[in-house]
């Protein structure tokens, strides 16, 4: 019986592809920015983009990179309670993991009771819970400072919703900076998202990020994404249907990956992915993501905005705006504010004096043929 070959690529929300594309630039500052020390400026960094823009990919590798160099990594989603998690989940579990004796022997640095000096791991763990993050975070700090290394604090989903605790954080990682701590932090989420947490008064540390808007990949990146994968997994695929894929997927990376998977299911048997295999793999892959990206980001937007996005998707190329105007019957105040929203939702994007343009691939053919 023949083994069937695995099938490399990773067409899911948030797992990492088996080769990130376009993105070396970035994780390279990111990197300097661990060996450089504090001070550093990209030891501060947010990634904005569209859906399946690579955003939680991208906070895989950051981390995967800060692991390479020694540094501990935690990894949290901007949901409720994440603060209460770093404070009573993360940090302990980092600390108890770290190096439990050194920490009863500095338990001071909390400012424990009296008493508590041969105190079990149990009653410092039951204290630490309570110490708050600030404190936890200056304890690990400066354990790991010891070993020229430190902590990588990931948040992903950002957004207004958790705006309380995302001030609380934001202070204490600015209070970590400016007392030269061993810390970076990397957030990512959704552009109008970002925008919105950043214009709180409070939230001005976060304001001089690195800020990274993840745009398209290019050809030759996509090219290496696709090609690269297939031949490690044990087959080949010629020039020319990768040519197909990479003109298919227009530099989207979700759609990378579910062309890639598809072509490879088109004939897993076979030794070779062909132009057949391509364009099966393009059109079964453009067909996923309508359901799984299009439909999606169309439940969240409004009516009359989904109306905007039909009447651009008369178009065959970038809209005039008023041209949409005379489509809907409104005048170019009521447009402007369709506009402004579909621009912070990353649904479409200016093109152009006057014009507009769809922001993520296919969701012009996609409400030529849904809606």
């Amino acid at each position: 019986m023949v083994k069937r070959m695995r099938n490399p690529f990773r067409a899911t929300f948030g797992v990492s592809p088996p080769r990130l594309a376009g993105r070396d630039s970035i994780l390279a500052e990111f990197s300097g920015a661990l060996s450089d020390g504090p001070g550093a400026s990209s030891r501060a960094m947010l990634f904005t983009g569209a859906r399946g823009a690579g955003k939680t990919v991208l906070l895989n590798a950051v981390e995967a990179s800060a692991r390479s160099q020694g540094w501990l990594v935690i990894s949290e989603t901007a949901t409720e309670g994440f603060v209460e998690r770093l404070t009573r989940q993360h940090l302990p579990r980092l600390l108890h993991e770290f190096d439990p004796a050194t920490f009863r022997s500095r338990l001071s640095s909390l400012s424990l009771p009296m008493g508590l000096g041969s105190a079990s791991w149990e009653t410092f763990e039951a204290h630490l819970g309570q110490a708050g993050l600030r404190d936890q975070i200056a304890l690990i700090t400066e354990l790991l400072s010891a070993h020229e290394t430190g902590l990588l604090i990931t948040l992903d989903e950002i957004h207004r919703d958790a705006q309380r605790e995302l001030r609380e954080f934001a202070t204490t990682i600015q209070h970590s900076f400016r007392e030269e701590r061993e810390v970076a932090f990397v957030a990512a989420g959704l552009a109008s998202a970002v925008s919105d947490v950043l214009n709180d008064d409070v939230l001005t540390f976060l304001r001089r990020a690195d800020r990274h808007a993840l745009a398209a990949v290019g050809p030759e990146d996509v090219r290496l994404a696709l090609a690269e994968p297939i031949v490690e997994a044990g087959r080949a695929v010629s020039e020319a249907a990768l040519d197909v894929m990479i003109e298919g997927s227009e530099g989207y990376p979700f759609l990378i990956q579910l062309i890639g998977e598809r072509a490879w299911r088109a004939r897993p048997d076979a030794p070779d992915i062909s132009v057949d295999d391509a364009y099966i793999g393009v059109q079964s892959g453009r067909e996923r993501l309508g359901v799984l990206v299009h439909a999606t980001a169309l439940a969240t937007v409004s009516d009359v905005d989904r109306a905007f996005l039909v009447a651009m998707s008369e178009d065959d190329g970038p809209s005039r705006i008023s041209d949409i105007q005379d489509r809907l019957g409104v005048d170019s105040n009521y447009a402007g504010q369709y506009r402004r929203r579909l621009v912070d939702a990353e649904l479409i994007e200016a093109a152009g004096r006057g014009y507009v343009r769809f922001a993520v691939p296919y969701l012009r053919d996609y409400l030529r043929t849904e809606i």
